[in-house]
């Protein structure tokens, strides 16, 4: 599916709507240039998901966890991760094991780690300033 948002409010609706499609175990693979929405996306999958708190990107963290009605959702980033070794050093694969909802910022950085079916959403710069262009599928080995 690919859409075509016009602001950072459509883009975390989208993201809200898209929540309504996941299910506790499924591993979202996000990818897109820096600063192109990925962050405002999750963010709309968490509140799609019930979640009320704040959302924030977790650059530094590498990983925020959240408690939702619909169960355990982990947010990662993993900008800063240069090596699939750090992933295995952080604990990243025990997230893997179907208990959570699993969003990954600049999943490139696991894609040797990631399991062999796992849902994908890309996000790029539109036309516009403020367009944002999203297309979601599911990717497997």
């Amino acid at each position: 599916m690919q859409i075509t948002t016009h602001s950072t409010e459509e883009t975390e609706a989208f993201g809200a709507q898209y929540a309504q499609s996941l299910a506790m175990g499924d591993i979202v693979a996000f990818s897109g240039d820096l600063g192109a929405g990925k962050t405002a996306f999750t963010r709309g999958v968490l509140h799609g998901l019930g979640y009320r708190g704040r959302v924030t990107s977790p650059t530094f963290a590498i990983a925020n966890e959240y408690e939702t009605p619909r169960g355990r959702a982990v947010h990662f980033d993993l900008y800063r991760i240069l090596d699939e070794e750090a992933l295995f050093e952080i604990g990243f694969d025990e997230y893997l094991d179907g208990s959570a909802i699993v969003l990954i910022e600049w999943s490139e950085n696991a894609a040797g780690v990631l399991p062999a079916h796992y849902k994908t959403v890309h996000i790029a710069y539109g036309e516009a300033e403020n367009d944002r262009l999203i297309t979601t599928g599911e990717a497997a080995e």
